[in-house]
Formats: structure tokens, C-alpha cells, sequence
């Protein structure tokens, strides 16, 4: 409650003994600890009293019904709670020294992956990089065709820069 160091409470004493006296401190003090008694006596009263009409209303058995309402195992916390330990406690680096599923080369797209509801812009971009595989690939068809297998896959050719027209010289 208070905050009184041993410094403040020497002042405090030095100051006693010459305002009050040697003679009437000890009844000072003595009646000083009787008042902080009643005192004290007095709010673990209050606080009984208190709690008893708590009792009465039924706080704590409201109390109890919430926490056990709210618990953590109630809601099926507990469970979440496990999972992010063993989440804590997994190591990457000992799962990827020996992979959990075998690796398969990529494959195109699925027709599973082609059911998703996708928006206008997204199935514009699709349609465009099938387009483009299809051209690539019949491009690849008429080289095998014609004798030769290309070297890199089909591109877009990208537009050369135009060169930069030479300064004039300047003469002399």
C-alpha cells in the first residue's frame, strides 16, 4: 500500500521523538498499532461479508458453470494445442533427409484442376498459355517433320533494340 523504505521510516521516527517526545512515543506507537488492528479487523470483515452475499446470490456457481463453459477442453482447444507442438518440435532438416512421398516428375494440369471456378481474367490468362503450348507444340511437330529436332523450345522472339544513331564528329 505504502511505499516506505527504511530511510523514510528513520525521518519519520526522528521527527516523532522530537515533536512527541521520549516520554508519550511508546503510548503514541502503542495506540498507533491498536487503530491499524481495528483496521484491519475491519476489512476481513467487510471481505467475509462480502463473499457470504456472494455465496447467497450464487456467484460461484455461475462462476464455475463459465469457466467450465470457456475451458480450453470444452471448445477442443487441447487438441490445437497438441498440434502446434508437434508442430514446435518438428525438424526440417530430419524429414528432408528421407522425404515422406516419392518424388513425381511434374505433370500438365489435371482435369481436377481445370473444374476450379476460376474468374474472367484468370481463364483469359489459361486460355492464352494453352494457345501458346499448342502452337509451341505444333510448331515442334512440323520441325520433326521436316528432319530436324529444334534446339530450345519455341519462344516468342523478343524485338531487337534499334542502334544508336553515332554522334557527328566534331572537326577540328
Amino acid at each position: 500500500m505504502f511505499d516506505l523504505g527504511m530511510s523514510e521510516l528513520l525521518v519519520i521516527g526522528v521527527v516523532a521523538l522530537i515533536v512527541i517526545g521520549p516520554k508519550d512515543l511508546p503510548q503514541l506507537f502503542r495506540s498507533f498499532g491498536k487503530f491499524t488492528a481495528k483496521m484491519r479487523a475491519m476489512a476481513r470483515e467487510f471481505s467475509s461479508a462480502m463473499e457470504a452475499a456472494a455465496d447467497e446470490a450464487g456467484v460461484k456457481d455461475v462462476a464455475k458453470d463459465l469457466k467450465e463453459a470457456t475451458s480450453a477442453k470444452s471448445m477442443g482447444l487441447d487438441k490445437v494445442r497438441e498440434a502446434a507442438e508437434r508442430f514446435e518440435k518438428w525438424d526440417p532438416v530430419k524429414n528432408a533427409a528421407r522425404p515422406s512421398t516419392p518424388s513425381t516428375p511434374a505433370t500438365p494440369a489435371t482435369p481436377a484442376a481445370e473444374d476450379k471456378p476460376r474468374g474472367p481474367a484468370t481463364a483469359a490468362l489459361a486460355e492464352k498459355q494453352a494457345a501458346r503450348k499448342a502452337a509451341a507444340l505444333d510448331a515442334a511437330e512440323k520441325l520433326k517433320a521436316a528432319g530436324s529436332a529444334p534446339a530450345a523450345p519455341a519462344t516468342e522472339p523478343e524485338p531487337s533494340p534499334a542502334p544508336a544513331p553515332e554522334p557527328p564528329k566534331a572537326q577540328a
